[in-house]
This record gives structure tokens, sequence and C-alpha cells, in this order.
């Protein structure tokens, strides 16, 4: 190849930007995986869609959620979970809760997770 290279110098420029193209995604890709900050918008609509009816649009409670005992997701108990723990519960669901699993991706979790963090400054 090297040959092929000597005697075509756009091949070889070609490459080298493929190569560096290639590179760049692929860091980008892995940086946005790792921590990228959560979309807030697209969480508050995820929020409003999936959560809004039994938590509020403020994580206190609905009147339909307070009358099933659902945690005020202001509290301390909700904010001291782990956020791992969280998305469990989003994602399987618990007590009446219902699973999200099949419905949101991780992305969408873990940025819902980042959403509910949120509610601890408006209570």
């Amino acid at each position: 190849m090297s040959g092929l290279i000597a005697r075509h110098p756009r091949f070889g420029t070609l490459a080298s930007v493929a190569v560096l193209v290639a590179a760049f995604s692929l860091m980008t890709t892995q940086i946005e995986s790792a921590g990228s900050p959560p979309d807030s918008s697209a969480a508050k609509a995820t929020f409003r869609a999936k959560c809004a009816m039994c938590h509020g649009q403020d994580g206190a409670g609905s009147d339909v959620g307070k009358s099933m005992n659902v945690p005020d997701l202001r509290s301390e108990a909700v904010q001291k979970t782990p956020s791992a723990g969280l998305a469990e519960i989003i994602a399987n669901g618990k007590n009446g809760m219902p699973s999200f699993k099949a419905s949101l991706n991780a992305g969408q979790t873990h940025d819902l997770v980042a959403y509910i963090r949120t509610f601890a400054q408006k209570k």
C-alpha cells in the first residue's frame, strides 16, 4: 500500500483524512456516552408524558398520585436514593408504578434521573 500512496498522493491525503475523521467520530461518541449532560428539555417532556400524571409537574405528587401514596420526588429520601436505584425503579417499576424499560432507553432513563434531581431545589 505504501507504493500506492507514493504513486498517488491524493489517495494518501484522503486516507489520512478518513482515519482522522473515524478517530474523531469514535472519540466524540465515547465522550457523549460517557459524560454527556442530560437533555433537560427532552427529560422534562418525558417526565410530563410519563410521570407527571402521578408525580405532578413539580414532583410533589398529583391528586391521583397522592391517593396512591406515591413518594414526593423532592423529598430527602428520594433525593438520597442512588441514581442507579432511581434508574432501576424507572425501568422496572415499584409497588403500583409501572415499568418503563420497554418505552425508555438507558439514555432517556439517565436523563430522567438527572431531571428528578432538579426537584430537590424546588422544595
